[in-house]
């Protein structure tokens, strides 16, 4: 009885002291959380403080280079300004002056056109007679064109001219010898099979060749001014038709004889 009397405190003590030991450690645990998580919340604030001071930094530096943009914007427009009031006071062409210049150019062009139509008509009318599979008479970049077939001229391979040829650079050097301020091109064509002969090397050779033959003709034998004609060989490389058929290599077998405007009138009158 009494062991039962004495163990019943001794019991109430031992549970009083476990109980009072287990209290204390679950505080100390729970404050140790909370002073991590303040760590971590620390840790992140300066970690976004960071972040915002170098948001900061960047929009400062952004904005300085906006401000030296608007700077150079600024001075740029106010040296084109510069620019345009040194343009306006450096011309002195009225606009009175500027429409009367134009209406210059118009009547030179005007008048080279007529010129040239009138030389066309002039030299279809002389050629009348020949035929449009031997020869043909146009306009093209202000310049008239009289393109000359092979069949009119030369014999295949030839550089040559055949008597009905002479006949009809003959009449075109009347009209020619009439005229004033026009220079002359003969420009000698060819179509693209080979020719390599103990005369011709190829097609170059033979178109150059054949030009020659038509200014000798039209200086030497009909009284021309040499000064004012040019002979050229475009071999194969300058065709008016494809060469795959032999009506096409027929048309590309021509010497045109090119019929230029003097423009020395009209260039000074566009340096001014």
């Amino acid at each position: 009885m009494k062991k039962s009397i004495f163990f019943i405190p001794f019991s109430l003590l031992v549970l009083s002291l476990v109980f009072t030991s287990c209290g204390p450690s679950k505080k100390l645990v729970a404050s140790r959380a909370w002073v991590n998580q303040l760590q971590m919340d620390s840790a992140d604030t300066h970690n976004q403080l960071n972040e915002c001071n170098s948001l900061v930094k960047t929009l400062r530096n952004d904005k300085s280079s906006l401000e030296d943009q608007k700077t150079n914007l600024q001075n740029q427009n106010t040296s084109v300004h510069n620019d345009l009031n040194e343009l306006s006071a450096s011309s002195k062409m009225t606009i009175d002056d500027q429409a009367k210049r134009l209406i210059n150019l118009q009547n030179i062009i005007q008048s080279q056109k007529d010129m040239m139509n009138k030389l066309k008509n002039t030299v279809s009318e002389a050629l009348l007679k020949y035929k449009t599979d031997q020869l043909s008479v146009y306009i093209k970049d202000g310049n008239v064109y009289i393109s000359l077939q092979e069949k009119l001229l030369f014999k295949s391979g030839s550089d040559v001219v055949d008597p009905m040829g002479k006949a009809a650079l003959q009449t075109l050097a009347q009209v020619l010898n009439g005229t004033n301020d026009i220079s002359v091109t003969i420009e000698g064509h060819t179509d693209n099979v080979p020719i390599k002969t103990v005369q011709f090397k190829d097609n170059w050779d033979l178109s150059t060749a054949r030009a020659n033959s038509i200014v000798r003709i039209l200086t030497n034998e009909n009284g021309f001014d040499p000064k004012r004609i040019t002979a050229s060989g475009k071999g194969e490389f300058k065709t008016i038709k494809p060469n795959d058929t032999a009506e096409g290599r027929a048309a590309n077998r021509r010497t045109e004889v090119i019929l230029s405007p003097n423009l020395t009138e009209l260039y000074k009158l566009l340096e001014q």
